[in-house]
Formats: C-alpha cells, sequence, structure tokens
C-alpha cells in the first residue's frame, strides 16, 4: 500500500482512538448502551405480539381472520405490559447499570428512577393510571432519570445525607433503607418539576423534553446518518475497537425508540414510519457481523493459502449467526492495508443502499424486533415480514463479497508469497548437514 495511505491511517488512529477510549470508558454512556441492550428481550417479546396482526391481515376474511380480530385484545395484552411501558424497563435498567459503576445499592437506586418515570410519564384520571408518556415517547425521559437519580443517590452518599442504622440492625434491613432520604428527596424534586410543568407549559415534562430533542431524533432515521455511523463504526473496528459497541451508545436509545413507534402504530391499525431501528441495525447494516464479511469468510474457505483457509473455516459458523470476530481477529482485517478500502467502505456504500431501499418503499418497514444472531436473511424477514428485505439482505452479502474480492486476491497472493518463502526456508534447513 502506498505511503500517503499509509500516512492516512496513522492519523486517524492518532485522533479517532484516543476519543473512541474515551467514549467507551464514559460510565453514562456505558450505562444507557448496556441498559438499552437490557430492555431488548422485552421488546422483542412485545413486536412478536404484533404477529397476530400480520397473520390477521394476511388471511382471507371469515373463519380465523374473525376469530383473530374479536379476540385482538387478548392477543394484544402482553404488548401493553411489554412495549406500552417500556420507558420503565429502560429507567430501571440504566439506573441499575450506572449505579453499580458507583458501588450504589442498585436495586434500590433502580426503583427509584422507577418511581419518577412514573411521576413524571403518568397521570392518575378518575383513580386510574393513565400510562401516557409510559411508552416509547418516554425513552428520553427515562435516560435522564435514570442518570440524575444515581447522581443525587451519589452526591447525597458521599455527602453522608442518608439513614444510618445501629450496627445491630441486620445488613439487609441497614442496605435498604441507606437509600430512603435520597428516595424522598428525588420524589419531592421531581413531583415538583412534574407540577410545575404542566402549570406553566400545560404540558408533561417527556412532551416537553421531545419537542427539544425531536430535530436530533428524526435526524437519525436518514441516509446520511446511516453513512456516519457505519464510517465511524468500521474505523473503530479497524483499529481494533469494537466499533459496534461504542457508537450504539448514540443511537440505540433512539433506535430503540423508532422501533417502538413502529409497533405501536401498528397495534393502533397504523403504518411504521421509521427504518432505522436495532433490528435494521444488525439485520442489514451489520448482517453477518461487522463489515459484512460473510463472503469474504467463504472466499477464504476457498483459498490455497493455508493459513487464510483455516480462518476461514474456523469463522463460517459464527459468521452466520452474525459474530465475525474470528475473522476480524484472525486475517487479521485490523490494520491490515489491503483491507482498509473494502472493510471500512464497503458497508458504508451497502448500508446506503439499504436505507434507500427502504426509504423508497421497495421493501416494508421494520415492525417487528427479531431476536438477536439470526442467520442472514431470517432477521430480515422477522424485522418486516417481507420476502423482498431477504432478496435485499442476500443482495448486501453478495455486493460486499463482490467488493471484497480484488483486494483479497492482492492479500491471498502476499499470503502465499510468504508461505512459499517459508516453505523455502524449512526445505533448506533439511539438507543442511
Amino acid at each position: 500500500m502506498s505511503s500517503k495511505s499509509n500516512g492516512f491511517q496513522e492519523t486517524l488512529k492518532k485522533y479517532l482512538v484516543p476519543i473512541a477510549n474515551k467514549v467507551e470508558r464514559q460510565p453514562h454512556l456505558q450505562a444507557i448502551k448496556e441498559g438499552m441492550m437490557s430492555i431488548v428481550p422485552i421488546i422483542i417479546v412485545g413486536s412478536l405480539c404484533l404477529l397476530s396482526i400480520a397473520i390477521m391481515n394476511m388471511l382471507p376474511n371469515g373463519g380465523a381472520k374473525d376469530f383473530i380480530g374479536s379476540n385482538l385484545d387478548k392477543f394484544m395484552l402482553p404488548f401493553n405490559f411489554t412495549m406500552g411501558i417500556i420507558s420503565l424497563y429502560a429507567a430501571f435498567f440504566i439506573a441499575e447499570s450506572l449505579a453499580k459503576k458507583y458501588k450504589l445499592n442498585s436495586l434500590e437506586v433502580a426503583i427509584t428512577a422507577v418511581i419518577i418515570q412514573f411521576i413524571l410519564g403518568a397521570e392518575v384520571v378518575d383513580g386510574a393510571i393513565k400510562t401516557g408518556y409510559l411508552d416509547a415517547q418516554g425513552l428520553f425521559v427515562s435516560i435522564i432519570v435514570a442518570i440524575l437519580v444515581v447522581e443525587i443517590t451519589r452526591f447525597m452518599n458521599r455527602k453522608g445525607i442518608v439513614l444510618k442504622l445501629p450496627k445491630e440492625v441486620p445488613s439487609v434491613v441497614s442496605k435498604s433503607f441507606n437509600n430512603l432520604i435520597p428516595m424522598i428527596f428525588c420524589v419531592i424534586l421531581f413531583s415538583g418539576l412534574a407540577v410545575l410543568a404542566k402549570g406553566v407549559t400545560g404540558d408533561p415534562v417527556p412532551k416537553i423534553i421531545m419537542s427539544v430533542l425531536a430535530p436530533a431524533i428524526n435526524s437519525l432515521d436518514s441516509v446520511f446518518a446511516v453513512i456516519i455511523i457505519l464510517l465511524i463504526t468500521q474505523l473503530l473496528w479497524f483499529f481494533g475497537l469494537h466499533g459496534a459497541a461504542i457508537t450504539s451508545s448514540i443511537w440505540m436509545p433512539i433506535a430503540a425508540k423508532y422501533i417502538s413507534e413502529n409497533a405501536s402504530n401498528i397495534a393502533a391499525g397504523g403504518q411504521a414510519t421509521h427504518i432505522f431501528t436495532i433490528g435494521f441495525y444488525y439485520s442489514f447494516l451489520q448482517v453477518t457481523g461487522s463489515g459484512i464479511t460473510l463472503g469474504l469468510v467463504i472466499l477464504m474457505m476457498r483459498s490455497k493459502c493455508k493459513s487464510l483457509n483455516s480462518v476461514g473455516k474456523v469463522s463460517i459458523i459464527p459468521s452466520i449467526f452474525g459474530i465475525n470476530e474470528p475473522v476480524i481477529f484472525g486475517a487479521p482485517l485490523v490494520m491490515n492495508p489491503y483491507m482498509f478500502i473494502p472493510f471500512v467502505f464497503g458497508p458504508v456504500l451497502v448500508g446506503a443502499l439499504d436505507f434507500l431501499a427502504f426509504s423508497s418503499g421497495l421493501v416494508g418497514k421494520p415492525i417487528i424486533e427479531p431476536p438477536g444472531f439470526m442467520p442472514a436473511g431470517v432477521g430480515a424477514f422477522l424485522l418486516t415480514l417481507d420476502w423482498k428485505a431477504v432478496v435485499l439482505c442476500l443482495g448486501s452479502i453478495v455486493l460486499m463479497t463482490l467488493i471484497y474480492y480484488p483486494f483479497f486476491k492482492i492479500m491471498e497472493r502476499e499470503e502465499l508469497k510468504k508461505e512459499a518463502e517459508a516453505s523455502a526456508v524449512i526445505n533448506d534447513e533439511d539438507f543442511d548437514f
């Protein structure tokens, strides 16, 4: 590779890697990422309820269709208690994660965050609790609530503003009461905030926050956002950092909100409106792993180069299920000058084309969150319930294979030379008496 290319890589490494390391170690971003990953199974369970609506829409009139329609409220019951109150779970898991990092009583702090989320996102009408903004509309509020509750509790613990019981009291009881004063303070503070916001603006806190964040949230659902996110992710991977883990702390809360809103729209008889969901990221943008490397793995399996062939055989099964660390670090693709262009820029091109296919209406928008580590094509179909999504997914893999091919052949030729030289040295040593 040219000296200019090496110089460009060194410049990126110098400025990008330190920033990425700081982002990866930032406790609040870590807690948000971990908390959002924790609610993905809940989103999946809620999404599966939408299958009843999809099946009903595909059936002819009468019989089974009428049965599902008349009992739809029963089929959708889990949806109401999963996706319908998803912000409560987000508040709990984010607060628990951050509290653990500060070595606080994580469960008590997490419950405090749930109480505050109820205060800000729900309302009581005629003695009944209206969930209001406890669904996807309250996700960003839950992030703010979780962080503030933990930071307030941490501050009060550091300053000794906690209830200290005598040593004779069992540790279990003492531990639970330790969070009492911070909990009371948070309840009073956020109750006052909720009343003030409603009185001054007429709107609840979540609606106010969402109106402020609307431009940033809507900007993610664009081809430009896809290009930027994938470019940063792949650059981080190229330098040996877990790109998806770092960038997901930024986009995952928004993507989770998008799939929740799509699901809510479908449940209400409407249409999905968003594209950039968690399932879209893993079933299309990163299908078979970061860099969409399944085709490259197959090329390696067919290679005459022993080292590449071995890595390909080891990597094929994990790659089918979206785990491609064996090929990223085994080939390696990390800091490999031959793979810089296809590994970094190939997925950006393919991802942009995938997004345009969705936004043009060629493929149906995401309506269900598929389980993780699904084989290529399977996750794409479950995401959209559209057979054209499978074709697009497989087409993306083929296109990436074609992008990898010329660069792979250059790398393979160099590796074959090294193996031939090594074999010649061994043969010379065998005849050296």
